[in-house]
């Protein structure tokens, strides 16, 4: 089968597409036929002792074998899923994982939009309901609101029920709208002066706008990035793979209430592209790679 390996510290020019074995999936796993596989902006950046690597951490595809331990999945299942980054990645024809991890993927959806949401998505549900306690009728600003994560923030803040402020470049801000946003607020300027005080602060920028948000929490307030290490008193994080978060995000998109980004498809023998268009500034949407 194929797979793509960075084999040496750097960019994308240290990625290749090799042959290798196909794995066997051990008794708590699945091997899944990988159709789409998602980039991750800067997930090239292993280190040393890890390489080579495979890389990418999100996946849809169809699972073609189930270990002899492995209950409510079988073969033929259309699925997805957020791995963990604790091991190798899924750029490859085939991919073993632990199958507590495969959720089926949204029906409404392809299998590249689909593989296009669970890092994202599942990083804003953690941000807002695990970290942050965001609850209904609650006050909620969003730095980055048009980004991956923050596009995803603002959508399950509004179908929680949170009245939504996010912050954009001025020439995002009609987007911020579209996806739900009650209020959006030119990145650009003093926030602080535009906003009233809100319940929860979700960071996805990081920098003076993380800086600056303790300014419109009162007491009480959360506030928490996914950008860098906030203001005392914040929480910084990671997210993790999460078989019922991301069950209900399947079904979130296939009643309509969660639009995932644009994506930008390549072939897996193209890997080396792939990676270096997902490094170009400004871009917006999400790479994936093609396998099938």
């Amino acid at each position: 089968m194929r797979v793509v390996r960075l084999r040496a510290p750097g960019g994308p020019e240290q990625l290749a597409v090799e042959e290798a074995d196909r794995p066997r999936p051990g008794p708590v796993e699945a091997l899944v036929r990988v159709h789409a596989a998602a980039i991750t902006r800067h997930e090239l950046g292993w280190p040393v002792d890890r390489l080579p690597a495979i890389p990418s951490y999100e996946l849809s595809g169809v699972i073609e074998e189930v270990g002899p331990d492995v209950a409510g999945v079988a073969a033929g299942d259309e699925v997805f899923a957020l791995t963990p980054f604790d091991r190798d990645g899924v750029a490859a024809d085939y991919t073993a994982l632990p199958a507590e991890l495969l959720v089926a993927r949204p029906r409404a959806l392809g299998h590249a939009e689909s593989a296009a949401i669970p890092l994202p998505a599942l990083t804003a549900w953690q941000g807002l309901f695990d970290h942050g306690r965001l609850g209904a009728d609650e006050r909620v600003l969003i730095h980055g609101a048009a980004g991956g994560v923050g596009g995803f923030a603002v959508q399950l803040a509004r179908a929680a029920g949170a009245h939504v402020i996010g912050t954009a470049s001025a020439a995002n801000l009609g987007l911020v709208r579209e996806l739900g946003a009650h209020e959006a607020v030119d990145a650009a300027t003093r926030f602080e002066d535009a906003v009233e005080p809100v319940d929860v602060v979700f960071d996805t920028a990081g920098g003076d706008s993380l800086r600056r948000s303790p300014a419109v929490l009162p007491a009480g307030g959360r506030l928490v990035s996914v950008a860098e290490e906030p203001p005392e008193g914040g929480v910084h994080f990671i997210v993790e793979p999460n078989h019922d978060q991301l069950k209900s995000l399947a079904r979130l998109a296939d009643v309509g209430e969660l639009r995932p980004p644009s994506v930008e498809i390549f072939p897996l023998r193209s890997a080396r592209e792939a990676f270096a268009r997902s490094l170009e500034p400004g871009r917006r949407g999400k790479v994936v790679l093609a396998v099938v």
